[in-house]
């Protein structure tokens, strides 16, 4: 149960700093993990010890050096929020480190991998396989995360745009480009999605409408389709998802010579170590290939 502190916190979130409803709902899971975790005590009556036990307690339970951080992140902002509004004379978190956290290296596809999954979509029958073929061209041609792709209105494809203003994370906005091969994609889903709506039914907001009008496609059903394209593609379901298509973006970009600075802006990120990462995904993948044809590089 959510107390009133709590939700003034997660009110201020959304109002003052514009939090995405994903960012919400994961401060407010986290927090109400830590007040379960207390007791008695609760956030608003925890001491340092109980506060630290609560931290040490996370890695016993086996959660991830990233939960651990976001969890430990979103109880410091909690009491700094507690002594703004003079509820708490202290912060009982002040003294929790952050969870030592290996870097990993995000998952992503290869260009040739990329063209299979298009060709299995293409395979769908009807307009199950356009739908398809559209998304995927879309998430690799643009970046776009899996809640931003999701999110498009259909009035912002009709014109053929050469690229789309996207609504990211903390309500910024940014230019997503389009090439020919998303365009054509999205253009020919228009004709199939438009044919499809009964005549005289209103028509829905969204670009990939769900079963009804009022809602669009969710993530979830998304992943759940792209499985059965790696499946269809033989490739490994475990290695393909919304948010890979996203990585093969930013990879094959660095690959392809693009400035850093300017796939940080494409990407969204407000800060370049985030995309930094791709970099040693190019990196790798070019050694590689010089290994592989390079004269001599060769054994033999």
């Amino acid at each position: 149960m959510t107390t009133p502190q709590v939700e003034a916190f997660l009110e201020m979130m959304a109002v003052e700093r514009d939090a995405s409803p994903n960012t919400l709902s994961a401060y407010a899971r986290d927090l109400s993990d830590a007040e379960a975790a207390l007791g008695a005590l609760g956030l608003m009556a925890a001491d340092e010890t109980a506060i630290e036990a609560w931290f040490a307690g996370l890695s016993l339970r086996g959660l991830s050096a990233a939960t651990a951080a976001r969890r430990r992140s979103a109880v410091r902002q909690f009491y700094r929020f507690a002594m703004g509004e003079g509820w708490r004379a202290d912060d009982p978190s002040r003294r929790l480190d952050a969870p030592k956290q290996g870097r990993s290296l995000p998952r992503t596809l290869s260009r040739e991998e990329v063209v299979r999954l298009l060709t299995a979509s293409a395979a769908r029958d009807g307009a199950s396989g356009v739908r398809m073929i559209a998304l995927v061209e879309l998430a690799y041609a643009s970046g776009m995360r899996v809640s931003e792709l999701l999110a498009l209105r259909v009035e912002a494809v009709r014109r053929d745009p050469a690229y789309l203003i996207v609504r990211g994370k903390g309500g910024k906005e940014r230019l997503a480009p389009l090439n020919a091969s998303a365009r054509e994609a999205v253009k020919a889903w228009l004709i199939v999605r438009d044919a499809a709506r009964p005549e005289k039914a209103p028509d829905s907001p969204w670009l990939f409408p769900s079963g009804t009008t009022a809602n669009h496609l969710t993530p979830r059903r998304f992943a759940q389709m792209l499985d059965q394209a790696a499946l269809d593609a033989n490739i490994d379901p475990a290695r393909v998802s919304p948010h890979v298509l996203r990585h093969a973006f930013a990879t094959h970009l660095l690959e392809g010579g693009a400035d850093l600075r300017v796939v940080q802006t494409l990407l969204g990120h407000a800060d370049i170590a985030t995309t930094q990462i791709y970099t040693h995904l190019a990196t790798d993948r070019l050694t590689q290939v010089v290994n592989r044809h390079h004269p001599l590089a060769r054994d033999d």
